[in-house]
């Protein structure tokens, strides 16, 4: 069984202040965790070994002295506290808000050359953080799905007379064919559900009525279902339900909405942080605890969801 671990310990006479900034920027580049001073973590790859070998020989060669050792993790403890240094997660947070950014009408609008360089630009930001991304989850397939949404975008725009490949993109609907309806999910909804509830009775149906199924199978036969398997709408690829109606009824060019989607998916599935996750969790979940009903709890939730929307609608808002 291959080790999991390479640390490489280094020392550099104090006045080659050249040859430390040298072998620091290489180091950083590769995706090396700092330990302490002189002291870099790896995780065990044969390609990353070949690598740190190179800077311990560029070490030595300026009179430095230079070490590499393999290892294993004494506990599962040490090896989720080594694991977590190479928590990739802020670099995916920052990429999403500029492909959001970038998304907004405002911005999309612009000239589709000016905006197909913009998009080339955060694919090479995305494809250098996947390149020191050496546990890759959630977070890297939620912006991954977010830059190719808005590479489809580009693509659009600079072809409009073209057809496009349609298989992976979710359908655009009326919402005038949506009015009026009876809508169904499993009770004692949680987040993704109770946002989506709001989705619907603030933008898509403001007179949806609601049922909460003990089970997907007795949802009737002329009601929509949502957030369940084969439900109307539930996840695509790595989009919760709230994402995939704000991408079926076009509402996905609301920046506030975006930013909410964001927040439900990070609170439904993992992914990229939200700092207003951890507020928004507290809330509901006390909440739920103190309704039994869950028609009053969505009439709760909803005033909650509109303060946040009012929130992200700001445009000073950080």
């Amino acid at each position: 069984m291959q080790p999991a671990w390479l640390m490489l310990i280094v020392s550099l006479p104090t006045q080659n202040s050249a040859g430390r900034m040298r072998v620091w920027r290489a180091l950083k580049a590769m995706g090396c965790a700092v330990l302490r001073d002189g002291v870099y973590l790896l995780p065990h790859r044969t390609e990353l070994r070949q690598a740190l070998q190179m800077q311990a020989d560029e070490v030595i060669a300026n009179d430095g002295d230079a070490h590499i050792l393999v290892f294993d993790s004494e506990s599962s403890l040490q090896h989720q506290l080594f694991t977590s240094l190479f928590d990739r997660s802020h670099e995916y947070a920052k990429l999403i808000v500029s492909i959001m950014h970038t998304s907004e009408p405002s911005n999309a609008a612009s000239e589709p050359f000016k905006l197909q360089k913009q998009v080339a630009k955060l694919r090479k930001e995305y494809e250098a953080v996947v390149a020191m991304d050496f546990f890759p989850g959630a977070p890297q397939e939620q912006t991954e799905a977010a830059l190719e949404d808005l590479e489809q975008l580009v693509l659009e725009l600079l072809t409009p007379d073209e057809p496009h490949a349609v298989q992976r993109r979710i359908a655009k609907l009326s919402m005038q064919d949506y009015q009026h309806k009876i809508w169904a999910t499993r009770q004692r909804p949680w987040i993704d559900r109770l946002a989506s509830a709001w989705l619907i009775h603030r933008f898509i149906d403001p007179q949806a009525q609601f049922i909460w199924l003990s089970s997907p199978d007795l949802c009737p036969v002329d009601a929509l279902g949502f957030d369940f398997d084969g439900a109307k709408f539930t996840h695509v690829g790595v989009k919760v339900t709230f994402e995939v109606l704000l991408e079926s009824f076009k509402l996905n060019h609301d920046s506030a909405l975006i930013k909410l989607g964001a927040l439900v998916h990070y609170l439904d599935i993992g992914g990229v942080p939200v700092p207003e996750a951890t507020g928004l969790s507290t809330l509901i979940r006390g909440m739920q605890q103190g309704i039994a009903d869950d028609d009053l709890l969505l009439a709760a939730v909803e005033k909650i969801f509109d303060a946040f929307y009012q929130a992200f609608q700001d445009l000073n808002y950080a």
